[in-house]
């Protein structure tokens, strides 16, 4: 290589380390830019929500049966927007109202799928008789003497915070003077699909069926879109009401798209009736004349057959299953695994406190486990989480409001409870779906609340006045004493 060819290289080599350096401060500078950039634009804020339940153990009961071991569950206004482990909802959720549920199980809110509210103000006032010694020497006089919109609003005020007290987020109902009923429990911020019984002889709102249904008509109007309320047409039992009756309330029901309620092959005494008068059963009558339809729930089905199984699935008609109050009238074991097999939605409930004697939906979900235990003789039958799935989202599909309620997911109704695992009773603690069945009673529920709204806290209810209620029932209690001397 010649002198000149060695310069004119030198002189290449030392232009292209120019351009790098020049490259590499361009990029320095461009760096720093972008850095500087960053530093100064605001950082992504956590969305703002009503309210925030922390670290607790979150029972979901979404599709997949989530547990999560410490969770949070993120509300706004009056629905969930966000399950998930606590880290990704700190991050992404703040909330001026904040519950610390370290140490508790945090749930969807319990649904009692049967019961008659107002009726705790005869909770222990004729014991251990068959059903209907019962309701003809004992519960339809007291009524027919008691029974007024002032003992309704008193007896729903009290069943209001009972359930409250227990967990109890949704109910189903079925008593006279129901718009006092829905007054009193939008007023308490409990859920309730409520029903205007209808029954063949006179009662304390009205002296015929006819009247029952016009009432039933003009109590749907009034509360027709309620976010709370949802009316339904409250046919009492197809022993208790002729096959015109019966049609009539199917056909209202259809014409304002309600939900039916209706009892149901309760005892043997309505398996008799209906084999005698229609040479049937009440689920097979109720077919042949065209009663079953969408949206109807039907409480207790003690005494159902294959047969009568499959209209009630064909139907897609939910179940109420009442274990304690089927006990202790001793009216049967309903066949609920054959139910849950073929489709139908079980739910659980109370029955009223009258022939319970409470409405602890967590006495439900524990009795309704022992009892079919007991009678299948398989102690598989009903397990916990089963039985935790019939107090929630099965509820929820038996009342056809499974899009709502009944378990925890973004989207849904945000009804919660917060359940406290810290007692003596409650430790160790290995399973808390074990716990929330086998162990856990009503009044070890710490927090309810109801379409986003807190109604009771740390075991204080805000939204019934507790001394006025208990006073209110002691006051009437003593004139239902005297209906029965």
């Amino acid at each position: 290589m010649t002198a000149t060819e060695r310069h004119s290289t030198t002189r290449q080599d030392i232009q292209r380390s120019s351009r790098s350096v020049c490259c590499a401060a361009r990029l320095v500078v461009l760096w720093t830019a972008i850095l500087l950039l960053a530093a100064a634009a605001p950082a992504v804020q956590p969305r703002r929500v009503s309210l925030l339940i922390t670290n607790g153990i979150v029972i979901t009961e979404d599709p997949a049966r989530r547990v999560i071991d410490r969770g949070s569950v993120a509300i706004d206004g009056r629905d969930i927007v966000a399950v998930d482990r606590a880290e990704p909802i700190a991050a992404s959720y703040a909330s001026s109202d904040t519950i610390d549920a370290n140490g508790s199980i945090v749930m969807p809110g319990l649904i009692n799928t049967h019961t008659h509210a107002p009726m705790v103000l005869f909770r222990g006032l004729a014991d251990d008789l068959a059903l209907m010694d019962w309701l003809q020497k004992y519960i339809f006089p007291a009524e027919a003497k008691a029974v007024s919109p002032e003992f309704v609003r008193a007896g729903t005020r009290l069943a209001a915070l009972e359930m409250i007290e227990s967990g109890t987020t949704t109910y189903v109902d079925m008593y006279y003077f129901e718009e006092e009923i829905a007054r009193v429990t939008r007023a308490a911020g409990l859920r309730g699909v409520l029903g205007e019984t209808i029954i063949q002889f006179p009662v304390p709102d009205a002296r015929t069926p006819s009247e029952s249904l016009a009432r039933t008509e003009k109590f749907a109007a009034e509360f027709s879109g309620d976010d709370l309320i949802t009316p339904a047409v409250a046919p009492h039992a197809m022993y208790t009401l002729d096959e015109a009756t019966l049609k009539a309330c199917r056909a209202l029901a259809d014409r304002l798209r309600l939900p039916v309620v209706i009892h149901l092959a309760e005892t043997t005494d309505e398996i008799n009736t209906a084999r005698e008068k229609y040479h049937n059963t009440p689920t097979g009558y109720l077919e042949s004349i065209g009663f079953w339809g969408p949206r109807t729930i039907a409480a207790h089905g003690v005494h159902l057959t294959d047969t009568d199984i499959r209209v009630l699935a064909g139907h897609h008609v939910g179940l109420s299953h009442n274990p304690e109050s089927n006990m202790k009238l001793a009216s049967g074991a309903a066949p609920v695994q054959a139910m849950q097999a073929a489709g139908i939605a079980v739910g659980l409930g109370t029955d009223g406190a009258a022939s319970n004697n409470d409405l602890d939906m967590f006495e439900a979900m524990r009795q309704a486990a022992f009892l079919h235990k007991l009678v299948s003789g398989d102690p598989r039958a009903i397990p916990a989480p089963l039985a935790i799935q019939m107090a929630t989202i099965d509820g929820a599909r038996a009342l056809g409001m499974e899009r709502e309620i009944g378990s925890l997911e973004p989207g849904k109704r945000a009804d919660v409870i917060i359940v406290s695992m810290d007692s003596a009773r409650q430790t160790p603690m290995y399973d808390p779906q074990s716990h929330l069945v086998y162990v856990t009673r009503g009044d070890d529920v710490r927090t309810t609340i109801v379409n986003g709204k807190v109604l009771m806290r740390d075991r204080r209810v805000l939204t019934v006045d507790r001394d006025a209620v208990l006073g209110d029932a002691r006051t009437i209690a003593a004139r239902v004493r005297a209906t029965v001397r």
